[in-house]
């Protein structure tokens, strides 16, 4: 294969796997939804071997799994496992604000708050799409902001699970108003507060768990 060739062979089994995420992550994939490969392959107009590259790239994310003879699905996180994956997240986050605090500048400070500007209108719009991703991404900028890009893209991969795990779990009787605590967070970092911070960080993912419905 020419370099050439094997630019393009990577570039379309990117485009593959961002698309494919975004569909997972808005949940326009359902759990459990088969994924077929000549249906993929058609919609991007590409081999069934770049769509199987894209399939295995996924599962090593963990947003499907894939079974010898059966095919790709769309992973169906357990409880035990959602209750995993925000136990992660609360000592990587919790960690990460403290971090940042530490070495906050008026450039990242900056960042923050335009990020929830964006974050505002998004929340008043109605674009769904949007303001998933958004709030997500709200957490991976703190990961950039400390300079951290292996940690940025580890948490990119954790959010994405969450979304499955928010499709699956969340219950009727609980509202989770993230982009208001993101906004009593952002304030918490600009005073340097880096107790009230991370306890902050703790609150907000412990209270997207607990609006979750896990029955074991």
């Amino acid at each position: 294969m020419t370099k050439k060739a094997a630019e393009k062979a990577l570039s379309s089994t990117d485009t593959i796997v961002q698309a494919l995420t975004r569909a997972i992550i808005e949940h326009r994939l359902a759990p459990g939804e088969k994924l077929k490969e000549q249906k993929i392959a058609d919609q991007f107009g590409v081999s069934r071997t770049l769509v199987r590259q894209a399939l295995y790239q996924l599962s090593q994310k963990h947003l499907i799994r894939i079974e010898q003879s059966r095919g790709a699905f769309v992973c169906a996180p357990s409880s035990r496992e959602a209750r995993e994956v925000f136990a992660v997240r609360m000592m990587l986050e919790s960690a990460m604000v403290e971090k940042l605090v530490s070495s906050l500048t008026a450039a990242k400070l900056k960042a923050l708050r335009e990020h929830i500007a964006a974050e505002s209108e998004a929340v008043d719009g109605t674009d769904a799409a949007s303001r998933v991703e958004l709030l997500g991404d709200f957490h991976v900028l703190i990961a950039e902001l400390i300079g951290n890009n292996v940690l940025a893209q580890a948490l990119q991969d954790l959010i994405s699970r969450c979304s499955l795990i928010t499709l699956l779990y969340q219950s009727d009787r609980a509202a989770v108003h993230s982009h208001d605590e993101h906004v009593a967070l952002v304030e918490a970092i600009a005073n340097k507060d880096k107790k009230l911070a991370v306890q902050l960080m703790n609150e907000h993912l412990g209270s997207v768990l607990n609006g979750l419905d896990l029955k074991d």
